[in-house]
């Protein structure tokens, strides 16, 4: 302890304070009223809502976007404009200190009651403060958790740093209420489905590049674009993370700083819901009586979560040598310009570094470890063996670089029970073994039933695996291109490695461009563990290193399984035109038909995130094609490329060279 707050320093990497030890000593009243004195950007004075808007409306872009609809659809301009205004009312956030107050003291009531703790890195919030006041910025959280959405401005509430505007889905606007709260406490608002609207693009585009320009205030979004359900990293959308960093491109301000920032939970609020979405339940509508339910919650203990605020990247510093500028100097800075595809190129990079710092600075609880070997045990195991095989993965994962939450001074039997009685609607300890917990039987207690109540719960389990699936990925990927590669020859490795990267560049983050570091990353760490020796050319498994690369394997296994079930429908089963819509239940009930006949064990294969994977996959790999046709969206298979995609992946046949070099 420490000035009466907890403090306590991750392998020597960052200082962590416990924010709720100072809230169960004093008044959340007095917490909430105190003086609020942040530091603006460049010291500027506070600007209201009101005048954002109207600098966003009279924007020469803006005005250059509503003159050229009028000429292509004869509309009038002032309509055109009534209808942009209507447009940024509905978008627009009206941050109100006195809201913040209100949510500051209703937060300390709500987390005190939900978490034990809630860990920050008081260096990072040192940098960002110091970030705010020299340059624009953008804070870039994951998104695991509804709580996400609150936790980041209640902590920088706390820390006396500037609260920031947030990009929020639209449904939350409907919230009876908590809709208007939200908005007053620095939300603006998205649609969900723009499409082709063209002034609600510009609308959007204006109201965020200004918000940027002008430092108005840091700016949060979420560059997954949706929440995790599967709590694994998401491929990141690229339409906000081109419109905050256009300013630079466009020369209209100096940098931009990006701050990574990586939220994680011992355990999630929405565990079980996440589950049964991935297995096709309707997610519930946001509605404030929703939210009235959902108070059964406060009386659950939800661990400790962690939020570190990483080191601001420089947007700058990122381009230099890649993007050139002067395309820009040859319109005005106020009209539309089509991003080069050097441009385009950048933002998708970055995006993915973002990502990947994210990732890289996430703290693991011990159930992340657990949660990882009952994957690979899924019919259960001795209490004793998973305490020694949770141990030495401990070991790994520290050799690997990950951050752990695991106290030093609590023997690992001790550590691992207080998990695993956090964890009880997933796993329980009977008789020495450790065992899933299924969900009691609602229905007939037909088998068919029985298989989606043990996917539920394996899914919620492997949500937790999924915390710490960027740790093992890259070497799980050369433990598997070492097994199916033709010889032990590097550049065979190397190429097997490459393919599997593109395979599954939708289920792991892989930043483009860097296959060749990846690699050399993934050699380095197997051999540091001493699972592997490399002589001249050569890549082999060292005698005492069989069982690490068994285990390795075996985390990509289930993905593996998952693709080739897949593939096998395509190629056998599926008509050979389909929509989305019809992709997704047809393959959940054909996986569901193996997994009763015994012929399947991956329950990853019946994840509607998993199937969409696949299938944005095939298409990257030009194994599927898409077209519009009467207002729905159609794909075309190829079984030949998608026969030779399962045969590579099963090492019956060896990548050719060529393949990856879209990565």
């Amino acid at each position: 302890m420490e000035n009466s707050v907890q403090f306590m320093e991750l392998n020597g990497w960052e200082h962590f304070r416990d924010i709720l030890e100072e809230r169960r000593r004093s008044s959340d009243l007095s917490h909430a009223l105190r003086s609020f004195n942040p530091q603006p950007y460049k010291g500027m004075q506070p600007r209201s809502s009101s005048a954002l808007n109207r600098t966003v409306l009279e924007s020469q872009y803006l005005r250059y976007v509503i003159q050229q609809m009028s000429a292509e659809n004869g509309e009038p301009s002032e309509v055109i404009r009534e209808e942009a205004a209507g447009i940024l009312e509905e978008m627009s956030q009206n941050l109100q200190l006195g809201f913040i107050r209100f949510l500051g003291f209703t937060l300390s009531k709500v987390f005190k009651r939900l978490f034990r703790r809630i860990h920050v890195n008081d260096e990072g919030l040192q940098r960002l403060q110091q970030a705010i006041q020299e340059y624009p910025v953008v804070l870039m959280p994951n998104h695991r958790s509804y709580v996400d959405f609150l936790v980041l401005s209640y902590i920088l509430f706390t820390y006396d740093i500037s609260i920031p505007v947030i990009a929020a889905g639209i449904p939350l606007m409907g919230m009876k209420l908590v809709g208007e709260i939200f908005r007053r406490s620095g939300a603006f608002f998205i649609r969900r489905a723009i499409g082709a609207d063209k002034l609600y693009w510009a609308v959007l585009s204006e109201y965020v590049r200004t918000i940027v320009r002008t430092g108005y205030a840091p700016i949060e979004f979420y560059v997954e674009g949706l929440r995790s359900r599967s709590l694994k990293s998401l491929t990141p959308k690229l339409g906000m993370m081109h419109m905050v960093i256009e300013p630079f491109f466009k020369g209209e301000v100096y940098d931009i700083s990006l701050v990574p920032i990586s939220i994680s939970y011992d355990r999630v609020l929405e565990e079980s819901l996440l589950a049964h979405e991935l297995l096709g339940v309707p997610k519930p509508k946001e509605s404030t009586m929703g939210l009235l339910k959902a108070r059964k919650v406060l009386n659950e203990d939800y661990g400790t979560m962690h939020v570190c605020f990483g080191h601001p990247v420089s947007v700058r510093e990122l381009a230099k040598g890649k993007i050139d500028r002067r395309q820009y100097n040859l319109v005005p800075r106020d009209l539309p310009v089509r991003p080069s595809e050097d441009c385009q190129a950048f933002v998708n990079t970055t995006a993915h570094t973002i990502v990947h710092l994210q990732e890289e600075n996430m703290v693991l609880s011990p159930w992340s470890l657990m949660a990882t070997i009952l994957m690979q045990n899924l019919e259960g195991m001795d209490w004793d063996s998973l305490a020694r095989q949770t141990q030495w993965l401990k070991e790994l994962a520290l050799g690997f670089g990950a951050h752990l939450d695991w106290p030093g001074h609590m023997p690992c039997s001790e550590v691992m029970s207080s998990s695993l009685s956090l964890h009880r609607s997933v796993a329980r300890c009977e008789a020495g073994r450790v065992l899933l917990v299924e969900e009691e039987p609602q229905g007939t207690g037909s088998p068919e039933e029985g298989v989606f109540r043990k996917a539920v719960t394996v899914l919620m389990c492997a949500s937790y695996r999924n915390q710490a699936l960027h740790v093992f990925v890259r070497p799980a990927v050369l433990a598997v291109a070492m097994r199916t590669a033709a010889s032990s020859r590097r550049e065979d490795i190397f190429t097997c490695f490459r393919f599997l990267q593109e395979v599954f560049s939708n289920e792991f983050i892989f930043i483009p461009g860097r296959g060749g570091e990846d690699f050399e990353e993934a050699c380095s760490l197997l051999k540091k563990c001493g699972a592997v020796q490399i002589m001249d050319q050569d890549i082999t498994v060292m005698e005492g290193g069989h069982s690490t690369m068994a285990f390795l394997r075996a985390i990509l296994e289930p993905y593996v399984e998952a693709y080739q079930v897949v593939f096998r429908y395509l190629c056998d089963e599926s008509s050979p035109v389909f929509t989305e819509k019809e992709f997704v239940p047809a393959v959940r009930s054909h996986a569901l038909k193996l997994m009763l006949s015994g012929a399947l064990e991956s329950y990853d294969v019946l994840s509607s995130d998993t199937q969409k994977n696949v299938l944005t996959a095939l298409l990257r790999l030009d194994a599927v094609t898409k077209s519009r046709r009467a207002e729905k969206m159609e794909f075309r298979v190829n079984k030949a490329v998608i026969n030779r995609i399962g045969d590579t992946l099963a090492g019956r046949i060896t990548p050719p060279t060529a393949s990856h070099s879209r990565l």
